[in-house]
């Protein structure tokens, strides 16, 4: 295994997309500090150089002090992936309005808090990599997902005004936005018709064929480029998505 002293730190790092990038950053040799609610998840994977916290990326004092906890530990964040996320998808005349609530302070003031935790010491190397996990729906509306492409939406404009504020300091901000894919994310949704509707929409279009890991490595791809090389936004889908 090769050994990287860089600290990397993901969020929603218990299911998908999380899940399979602290498997591959672990594999080049990487310390990783893993947030979820779901601790045991992270734990059992049982990965070296790896502290795993139960944090919700909504409560900000929390989600700092367990960074700090793991800098402390590997030295200053290099990279934070935001990938905590929820998707509740509904009709907007209808669905909850607590939904949207729930979707918004994840999604959003999630992101918002963890990049706030970094910056200003990235800001102070004039290194660093921040990662937001947002969505094709962030960039394309799609029916039931009106809450949902708000959230990615304010995710994909939040960190292009980011990267305008960093650039001069030499920090990356990239936009990573996922089609498409097989993971827990749509077991968030609470009527069984959408569910049942995005599904049967994904399989007729054939969306199946792309994994949370291969998002894991398109975003490790993205991160170990030269610090002067900027993939801005990548959207990755299936290839045989057409929408």
């Amino acid at each position: 295994m090769k050994t990287n002293n860089r600290l990397i730190v993901i969020t929603g790092a218990s299911s998908g997309f999380g899940l399979e990038m602290a498997k591959e950053f672990a594999n080049d040799g990487y310390s990783l500090l893993l947030l979820a609610r779901r601790v045991e998840k992270m734990e059992a994977l049982q990965l070296p150089n790896t502290m795993c916290r139960k944090v919700d990326v909504t409560n900000k004092e929390e989600f700092e002090v367990a960074v700090r906890e793991a800098e402390l530990e590997y030295g200053k964040t290099d990279l934070i992936v935001n990938n905590a996320g929820m998707m509740l998808l509904g009709d907007i005349a209808t669905q909850d309005a607590k939904e949207w609530k729930t979707m918004l302070d994840v999604n959003v003031m999630g992101v918002m808090n963890g990049m706030q935790i970094v910056m200003n010491d990235m800001k102070d190397r004039k290194s660093g990599t921040i990662i937001n996990v947002s969505s094709i729906a962030g960039v394309q509306a799609f029916g039931n997902h009106a809450a949902y492409c708000a959230s990615k939406f304010g995710v994909t404009g939040l960190t292009r005004v980011a990267r305008g504020e960093m650039a001069a300091h030499n920090v990356r901000v990239l936009s990573i936005m996922p089609g498409a894919v097989n993971t827990e994310l749509l077991g968030h949704t609470t009527d069984p018709n959408i569910i049942e509707g995005y599904n049967n929409w994904k399989e007729s279009v054939g969306a199946v064929n792309i994994t949370a890991n291969d998002v894991a490595k398109t975003i490790k791809y993205a991160y170990q480029l030269p610090q002067s090389v900027s993939l801005r936004e990548i959207i990755i889908t299936d290839t045989m998505q057409d929408a």
